[in-house]
């Protein structure tokens, strides 16, 4: 029997949706490191679950992979900078700046409200692409910051990882101690030696 199309939809049932949710990220791992082998690439991938808990996949180290996308990505940033730094007129300057003032409140009031109001297609055009900017602005700050967790989380591993070793160590001489002092306390030695000698 076939199975049916799937819709593309939140899963309502939090059973079937954490089922799924496990099946898929298994399976979206599992591809993404067939991949990597197949074609030589470098992968990494984060997946935060609806719980807030990370799981993550990379083939060459995860902060090496960031690093790259980090500096891929400003420089492509620096161009769009290098291009808006421009000297321009005052008098344009000003005039684009009121345009794009006005775009944005409009767009504010067309979202808001619905859809309601009228916008003409190059202000939609114009408010699409602020909107990529933003979005873009906002993933590279919350890569930052996903960045600077995982060296936390890390660093606190790294504590942990020592902290729970010294007190193995303790117990460890602990254990030796008691040892020892149980052997002493069952070795039995006679205080006396008994001689024929002074028997009567």
């Amino acid at each position: 029997m076939a199975r049916g199309k799937v819709q593309m939809k939140r899963i309502e049932n939090p059973v079937h949706r954490q089922v799924t949710f496990c099946k898929r990220r298994a399976g979206l791992l599992k591809k993404a490191k067939e991949l990597s082998v197949l074609c030589d690439a470098e992968i990494g991938l984060f997946i935060f679950s609806a719980h807030g808990k990370l799981y993550e996949l990379a083939t060459k180290g995860m902060q090496g992979l960031i690093e790259r996308y980090l500096k891929s990505t400003k420089g492509t940033e620096v161009a769009e900078d290098a291009m808006e730094k421009q000297p321009q007129d005052p008098k344009e300057e000003i005039n684009m700046l009121k345009n794009e003032i006005d775009i944005l409140q409009k767009g504010l009031s067309y979202m808001y409200g619905g859809g309601a109001g009228t916008m003409t297609l190059d202000e939609l055009h114009s408010l699409e692409k602020y909107l990529e900017i933003w979005m873009y602005h906002i993933r590279s700050a919350k890569m930052d910051i996903m960045f600077q967790e995982i060296q936390l989380l890390k660093n606190k591993e790294g504590i942990l990882e020592a902290a729970n070793k010294f007190l193995q160590d303790k117990i460890d001489e602990q254990y030796t101690l008691t040892n020892m002092t149980q052997t002493l306390t069952d070795f039995q030695c006679q205080l006396t030696v008994q001689n024929e000698i002074f028997q009567f």
